[in-house]
């Protein structure tokens, strides 16, 4: 479970590199998971979100009862999304759900987990490789 308390920096941004307190345990997870086929009865919100969940980062730590736990929450939302008086209550326990499914970067970095972007290459690099290169044949 990830700590309280405000949300920790990133890798490269922290000073110290303590120890985690405590050890990990490990064992295998599910082969080949895939997520299920969405609801086309849910909220088009409902929909995005899980559209976003299958191709995010952090959907390749999902197991099985990851992706039901998230259909379910799916529903849920839909539900609420739909109500004619919707409740407070539910929306935090909404938000809840999603905060245990690691959808935002900081409930990622809470638990020690960040995601990183390809890196593409920009105008700027291309100009630096050539310069090199053109080095390299001077001295060549």
């Amino acid at each position: 479970m990830g700590t309280r308390g405000p949300v920790p920096k990133r890798t490269e941004d922290r000073q110290r590199r303590n120890e985690p307190e405590i050890a990990v345990r490990k064992a295998k997870g599910a082969r080949g998971v895939r997520p299920p086929i969405a609801n086309k009865a849910w909220h088009p919100l409902a929909k995005r979100l899980w559209t976003a969940m299958k191709v995010s980062g952090q959907a390749k730590f999902y197991e099985p009862s990851d992706w039901a736990f998230a259909y379910s929450l799916m529903d849920d939302l839909t539900y609420y999304k739909t109500a004619s008086k919707r409740s407070g209550q539910m929306l935090t326990a909404i938000y809840q759900a999603m905060s245990a499914l690691l959808l935002t970067e900081a409930d990622r970095r809470r638990v020690a987990i960040e995601l990183e972007r390809p890196e593409e290459a920009t105008a700027e690099d291309s100009e630096k490789v050539a310069r090199m290169s053109e080095w390299r044949n001077r001295f060549s």
